[in-house]
């Protein structure tokens, strides 16, 4: 089995945090992610591998529903500078209806060739502030890590 550290996984994705710190959440902002961490380039390929490794030691999405596994990975945290870090792996599934109070940015990390999150292949989604969705995993399974600034989220009921 792989070996997977917190800290490690913490140390990759603080440039990341960094390089987003101040900017709003936006469209603008996903474009810069997609041109700066690339799907296939460096840092990205690091993160999936240490995805797939924390998955497989459990160190990863702890709790299950059907078609998903899922947790909080990292609290807010000053090194992120005030991101939390959830990590969840979707198989062909809705999940549950959420806000995002200070938006939300996804790093999405097929599984399965073809998997889309929300219509999006590999690489960075930036939901803005106040927006709401229904997390969706189509053409097969996914992994996808949310940095949520200040840890927020709002499950909500349609």
């Amino acid at each position: 089995m792989a070996e997977f550290s917190l800290d490690s996984y913490q140390q990759l994705l603080q440039p990341i945090t960094d390089f987003i710190a101040a900017a709003p959440l936006d469209k603008n902002l996903q474009d810069q992610l997609n041109a700066q961490f690339p799907a296939n380039g460096e840092a990205f390929n690091a993160i999936v591998a240490a995805s797939h490794a924390g998955i497989a030691t459990k160190a990863l999405c702890k709790h299950e529903a059907p078609g998903i596994k899922y947790g909080r990975v990292i609290k807010p945290s000053p090194a992120l500078n005030g991101y939390s870090v959830d990590v969840v792996k979707m198989d062909s599934v809705v999940g549950p209806h959420h806000r995002h109070p200070n938006g939300e940015i996804d790093l999405i990390m097929p599984i399965s060739p073809a998997a889309k999150f929300d219509d999006h292949g590999a690489g960075w989604l930036v939901y803005g502030p106040d927006s709401a969705h229904c997390p969706t995993v189509t053409d097969g399974e996914s992994i996808v890590l949310y940095l949520l600034p200040s840890g927020e989220i709002e499950f909500t009921r349609q």
